[in-house]
């Protein structure tokens, strides 16, 4: 079994996309000569089932058909058994089918699901960082592989899925909507020496490169170097934004003096006032209020080009 691929699929994904591709997709798999089991997820996190299902039955090879948070999703099944079996020993591909598919860009992983299934069957590894965050008010622990917030984008992750049938411009689309009706929280927000005590528009903890649709926002590093690319911004108005919309999408936003970027292992954020403030991790929403996040260092080995 060890030797063997467990496959999930999202047929969600893409608005569905992953449903009406899976049958060439598993033509394909068969095709490449791939040893594998799949099951379709049925219902959200049913992949951290799936995923502690597989693992019991010492597999330890896994692909995911989906999109961000489809990977997000087996990450955490993953991390929620770290204590009974060897990640070290895991290899995670992906098949990327979903509305921003970010993770994939760092690594220049191929949309053209052949193409995808080529890399995984050379299974080239990277050995990458993997962020976690503790939620103060329920001890919850979450991990995530690209990108983190709280504040602003996390409300415009709650706008996203109105807007998915316009694929990565949902992300933009979101954002412009959101900027004025977004009213700031009050953070205390403390890394390294630091201590920012003020209303925030946003804070971003980024481990990979792109994020929104495609846009770059932290002042990527590397995703490996134990350390989070962080974003940091008090406040914006939406004629800035449409100012330099494109530096959201060239990497040149974090130029702006307006953004302050630094990099960090650890952070600890408390909300000081009573306004909900959710916070999202790979897109996802999964949950409100102060947090402390740390960086597991080369953590998760993914299959890349």
């Amino acid at each position: 079994m060890k030797h063997e691929w467990f496959v999930i699929v999202n047929p969600v994904s893409g608005n569905g996309k992953a449903k009406k591709k899976w049958q060439p997709i598993y033509n394909e798999l068969k095709k490449q000569e791939f040893k594998f089991t799949y099951a379709f997820t049925e219902y959200e996190k049913h992949s951290i089932k799936l995923i502690e299902n597989a693992i019991k039955h010492g597999i330890s090879k896994f692909i995911c058909v989906g999109g961000d948070g489809s990977l997000h999703h087996i990450i955490n099944g993953i991390f929620n058994h770290s204590n009974t079996i060897n990640i070290k020993a895991i290899k995670l591909g992906v098949i990327p089918i979903g509305t921003g598919n970010d993770w994939i860009k760092t690594y220049g992983i191929s949309k053209n699901y052949k193409k995808a299934i080529q890399t995984i069957k050379k299974e080239k590894t990277f050995l990458q960082d993997i962020g976690k965050i503790t939620l103060t008010s329920s001890n919850k622990e979450v991990y995530f592989n690209n990108l983190a917030g709280i504040g602003f984008d996390a409300h415009v992750v709650n706008y996203v899925h109105k807007y998915k049938h316009l694929g990565f411009l949902a992300y933009l689309v979101s954002t412009l909507i959101s900027i004025g009706s977004y009213k700031r929280s009050f953070l205390e927000i403390r890394f390294n020496n630091l201590i920012i005590k003020q209303k925030t528009l946003l804070f971003l903890i980024g481990i990979c490169k792109f994020s929104g649709g495609g846009m770059q926002l932290t002042d990527y590093i590397s995703s490996n170097d134990g350390q989070f690319d962080v974003t940091y911004v008090d406040k914006i108005t939406l004629l800035t934004i449409l100012k330099h919309i494109g530096k959201l999408f060239n990497g040149k936003i974090t130029d702006l003096e307006f953004v302050k970027s630094y990099t960090t292992s650890e952070a600890v954020i408390k909300v000081l006032d009573n306004k909900k403030t959710y916070i999202q991790a790979d897109g996802e929403i999964i949950g409100s209020g102060s947090f402390t996040i740390t960086t597991l260092q080369k953590a998760l080995s993914f299959i890349i080009p």
